[in-house]
């Protein structure tokens, strides 16, 4: 049973009761991150993050370690671009230390300034692991050319120069005009009372602050063509990306099979034709991105520096066959099939259970069962996945990013057309 109201602070709490399993997984959201931060505190949302572990105004780092330690619980923590996000998942019997857990740290954080300035060497580390694995730093550069000067552009972590700005009054000032009530969701899974876990964040979180709900976001404007960042490696990183439509968007699961079929698995397209009968690269795959007024599509595949261009070639050719012809009957039952298949089987825990609730609220306001969306994706015709790559794959809109030896710059904008 799904539950969600909003408290007059501005609170919101959606549970699903999951009564035939043992454990619970309590998180709180925050409808902000990195894309509401300025240039100049570009990466402030994810230092707060790591700042709310290094202890509240009453326990110590290693309190806290201890407390989830010692109930055999995991707790974690990300930032995205949206949203942030801290979860604790206990035995069903320790919500209560959960919850108490969550609400001090997000409520009293210390920040203190010896904290501060050892959590900048721990994120300036950060930093470089991203410059030193290509395969993800290719995406960041896609991002910054796709998205320029838009925080949806800019790296979730931040730069040097901007980490290294960072004191503790002025992650407090961003922590105190951030972490209010109305823009914080309490979620949910598994075995409890409702009422009784109510009753405990109400108690918990009575201190938030509410404030009127305003985050000033634009959507950003596409930038196409190719940029290449060299890299003395062995293999080229090639990243290419086309617009794609928003979380909420009424054709969203039409691209949802469209992604499927193009390189969301191991029997799609690209991994079949570039893979498995040319050879030409050991992980290649698609994948969307989405957010509230904007998303994007890429393309991902690593191979040597001289077969750049041939890869590029064939994922063109592959997305004009997605506006040339419709998708056979049985690639679209099989695409269709392995959504919904993942779909079932990524929510059998009560912390995926709980993402996905939370995500569902934030985006939509409302949740939907899964029947309705094992539906919509059953109701994806092979003329909607068509209509949805006209409307997508367009010259113009098309922008590619490489990272790799010199050699891999053997492609240019021009080889990012369609016919």
């Amino acid at each position: 049973m799904i539950t969600a109201e909003t408290f007059p602070s501005g609170l919101r709490l959606v549970t699903e009761s999951m009564p035939h399993v043992r454990s619970v997984t309590v998180g709180v959201w925050l409808t902000r991150g990195s894309r509401h931060e300025s240039d100049a505190e570009a990466g402030v949302a994810h230092f707060v993050e790591h700042m709310l572990f290094k202890g509240t105004t009453s326990r110590s780092a290693r309190d806290i370690a201890q407390l989830v330690d010692g109930v055999g619980g995991q707790l974690d923590a990300f930032t995205a671009k949206e949203y942030a996000s801290y979860y604790i998942k206990v035995l069903d019997e320790h919500l209560g230390i959960a919850i108490d857990l969550l609400s001090d740290m997000l409520l009293r954080p210390a920040l203190a300034p010896d904290d501060v300035v050892k959590e900048q060497g721990v994120i300036l580390e950060e930093i470089k692991m991203v410059e030193d694995a290509p395969d993800d730093l290719v995406h960041e550069v896609l991002a910054g050319h796709f998205w320029p000067r838009h925080p949806l552009g800019r790296p979730i972590l931040g730069t040097p120069e901007t980490v290294t700005s960072f004191d503790s009054p002025g992650l407090r000032d961003y922590f105190q005009r951030t972490y209010l009530a109305p823009n914080l969701v309490v979620a949910a899974a598994g075995r409890f009372d409702h009422a009784r876990l109510r009753d405990m964040v109400v108690r918990a979180f009575e201190q938030l602050p509410a404030a009127p709900q305003s985050d000033g976001t634009q959507p950003p404007s596409v930038t196409p063509g190719i940029t290449f960042r060299r890299k003395p490696i062995e293999q080229a990183h090639l990243c290419l990306g086309t617009p794609a439509y928003h979380q909420t968007h009424r054709d969203r699961h039409a691209l949802f099979v469209l992604n499927t079929i193009l390189g969301g698995s191991m029997s799609s397209r690209l991994f079949q034709h570039i893979r498995e009968e040319r050879g030409l690269a050991y992980v290649v795959y698609s994948g969307l991105t989405t957010y509230t007024d904007a998303g994007m599509l890429t393309v991902y595949a690593g191979c040597a520096s001289e077969r750049v261009r041939e890869v590029v070639d064939l994922t063109m050719a592959e997305l004009q066959t997605f506006r040339d012809s419709p998708v056979p009957a049985e690639e679209l039952k099989r695409a269709k099939d392995h959504l919904k298949g993942s779909l079932m089987l990524n929510l059998e825990s009560t912390s995926s259970r709980m993402s996905h609730l939370a995500r569902q609220h934030i985006q939509f306001g409302r949740h939907f069962t899964l029947d309705e969306i094992l539906a919509e994706i059953d109701r994806v015709s092979a003329a909607d996945v068509q209509r949805v790559a006209a409307e997508l794959f367009r010259n113009g809109g098309l922008a590619a990013s490489v990272v790799g030896p010199a050699a891999a710059d053997a492609v240019s904008a021009d080889h990012l057309r369609l016919h």
